[in-house]
């Protein structure tokens, strides 16, 4: 059979303190926010300014396309993340593979940040954007397993939803705090400081996240069920050579796909809200700039309780359950939102983009534990970290370039509500044999 049986508890005797779990956890969701902060204020300047400093030749919307084609790259390589990360950290820990990833997150980002612009160096300067952009790929790709498994393996009977959950919350914390900076850069500013050296601000933030990964590598411990499994898999380490990824290849293709293809529609709309509106609402609505960026700030702070809230419901009633529904409202509200946005009224940006948040936020409360309960802990950071960066690759990296090309295509906001409801109608489908498999195992 192409599932694994849900993980177990720690066992008591190893259990940890509530003071340990809590630094853990709270470790672990500053860890994911501080990444998806470096992550996002890329995909923000590439709306912005990224395609007429680095692609200057050709249309407006040739430079735009050019940067979040650069923006998409960086999820092509979250897989390779996930796939090196997830190879060490089921063999030799998560928290090696954390503080690596926040190494390379911090330093990919700030290099951004001091990159000069095509006028200065002509072509090297798009082809080494690429390249950091490779790099802040590879260290998500590599962060999310780390993160959600410090959390999820630390938490106590009954919660792994609702501490999974405080790695979620990195998303918004990350978006919020992306958005902040750069209306805060865009406020002390004039149009042009902003494009000559304004945007650079929020990328030279990256440095800050060296010291949060110099604290986990010297005040957090490994985590109780790796360590079980490591006691566990020594015998067998002495005779044979364990392949995390070799045993996935072999025997969990079929759940990592599933996985990814219930997860899809998620990234896709969540970066279609973030990024991709963000171009058309400015660049084809005439909309201002700060005014999205603020809205896209609220929307992103209600995903705070809502993404907690839904973890814990998962905790009480299931984690299929709840995504289901989350799932559902994505089909149903895609036609609607982009007819709201496309009234140009700020108000119905703001409840078109709320509603869909709080879909998203039902989604994404309980994925991270139910992509750790689809894999047993010595295959654990491999499975679950290729499920979802299979869902970046094929849904989040692309949405908003395929958005600029639907709307290039077809003139109508439609094509996008297409691609979300089509998006969605996967991730249904995935749900559907998932919770069979899980229906079957209980059986037996």
């Amino acid at each position: 059979m192409d599932t694994a049986p849900p993980p177990p508890p720690p066992s008591t005797a190893s259990a940890p303190s509530t003071r340990n779990r809590r630094r853990v956890a709270t470790a672990a969701a500053l860890a994911s926010a501080v990444e998806w902060y470096d992550y996002f204020v890329f995909g923000i300047a590439a709306a912005l300014v990224l395609g007429d400093l680095y692609f200057p030749a050709g249309s407006s919307s040739a430079g735009v396309l050019a940067a979040f084609a650069t923006f998409a790259v960086g999820f092509l390589a979250r897989p390779v993340g996930g796939i090196i990360a997830g190879h060490f950290g089921d063999k030799r820990g998560r928290k090696p593979m954390l503080v690596l990833a926040l190494t390379l997150m911090g330093l990919a980002t700030a290099g951004i940040g001091l990159l000069p612009t095509y006028e200065t160096i002509g072509i090297a300067a798009p082809v080494l954007l690429v390249l950091f952009r490779v790099l802040q790929g590879i260290a998500v790709g590599a962060q999310w397993g780390g993160a959600m498994l410090m959390a999820t393996e630390y938490a106590p009977e009954g919660k792994r939803g609702l501490y999974g959950s405080l790695v979620q919350l990195g998303v918004p914390i990350g978006v919020v705090t992306a958005n902040t900076v750069f209306l805060v850069a865009g406020a002390f500013t004039s149009d042009a400081q902003f494009a000559g050296w304004g945007w650079r601000v929020p990328f030279l933030v990256g440095f800050l996240v060296l010291g949060l990964a110099w604290y986990i590598h010297a005040r957090v411990e490994e985590t109780p069920a790796f360590k079980e499994a490591e006691r566990a898999l020594a015998e067998q380490e002495k005779t044979a050579k364990r392949s995390p990824l070799r045993t996935i290849l072999r025997s969990h293709l079929g759940t990592v796909f599933l996985a990814g293809g219930s997860f899809a529609v998620n990234t896709a709309t969540f970066y279609i809200i973030i990024t991709g509106v963000l171009d058309y609402a400015t660049r084809e609505l005439d909309m201002k700039r700060g005014a999205v960026l603020t809205v896209s700030l609220c929307v992103s702070l209600t995903q705070l309780v809502l993404i907690p809230a839904a973890a814990a419901l998962s905790d009480r009633i299931g984690r299929l359950r709840i995504y289901t529904l989350g799932a559902v409202g994505l089909l149903v509200w895609a036609v609607p939102l982009f007819l709201l946005i496309d009234t140009r009224s700020l108000l119905w940006l703001a409840v078109g983009t709320f509603v869909t948040s709080c879909f998203l936020s039902i989604m994404y409360g309980p994925q991270a534990a139910l992509f750790a309960e689809l894999f047993t802990a010595e295959m654990r950071y491999t499975g679950a970290s290729l499920g979802y960066q299979i869902a970046a690759v094929f849904g989040g990296g692309l949405a908003p370039f395929v958005m600029v090309l639907l709307l290039e295509a077809t003139g109508t906001s439609m094509a996008v509500s297409g691609y979300i409801m089509g998006l969605a109608v996967i991730a249904l489908v995935s749900i559907r044999i998932l919770a069979s498999r899980a229906a079957r195992a209980a059986s037996h």
